[in-house]
Order: structure tokens, then sequence, then C-alpha cells
């Protein structure tokens, strides 16, 4: 298995896009923010990139499949947090339209 084939996955290239988006979208957070939700962000998208990496590294389909999905679910997890930076006006929704 050639494993930099993922690199041409444009899923895998967009995970890595919006994971790069999101550490600066972070920098503009409070300091208070810097150990809660800032780090939560960038544990949640550090997560889906991974998750696609390994599940295309599985040599089953269902097993890649099965990590699909658990990408889907820190996708989302991603995208809580994001509701929350906007409820604390950390973004605004310009921001957030930028990452939904």
């Amino acid at each position: 298995m050639d494993v930099t084939k993922i690199e041409n996955l444009e899923v895998s290239v967009k995970a890595k896009e919006y994971r790069r988006d999101i550490y600066e979208l972070v920098k503009q957070f409070p300091k208070i923010e810097e150990f809660r939700l800032s780090n939560q962000l960038i544990r949640s998208t550090r997560k889906y990139p991974a998750n696609i990496a390994e599940g295309y590294g599985r040599f089953h389909y269902k097993e890649n499949i099965q990590f699909c999905r658990i990408a889907r679910g820190s996708l989302v997890e991603t995208l809580d947090h994001l509701s929350v930076a906007l409820e604390c006006d950390y973004i605004t929704n310009e921001n957030t339209l930028n990452y939904t």
C-alpha cells in the first residue's frame, strides 16, 4: 500500500485545511479559553484527519467505513464547539459560515 496516496484524497486535504483554519481561529480567543474551548477545538480538529488516515490504512472496507463514521462524529463535535464560541461572542456568524 502506498500511504502517500492519502495526500491525494480530497477529504484528507479538506480536513487538513479545516484543521489549519481552526488553529488560526482560536488564536483570537481570550487567553482564559486557552486550556478550555481552544484546546477542545484543536483536539477535535486533529481527530478527524487522523481517523480518515487510520481508516484509509485499514485493509477492510467495513473498517475504513467505521473510521469515517468516527471522523464524522469529530466533525460534529467541532461544530458544537464553534457554536459555543459563537454564543460567547468569540466568533461572528461570518466566521462560523466559513466552517459549517
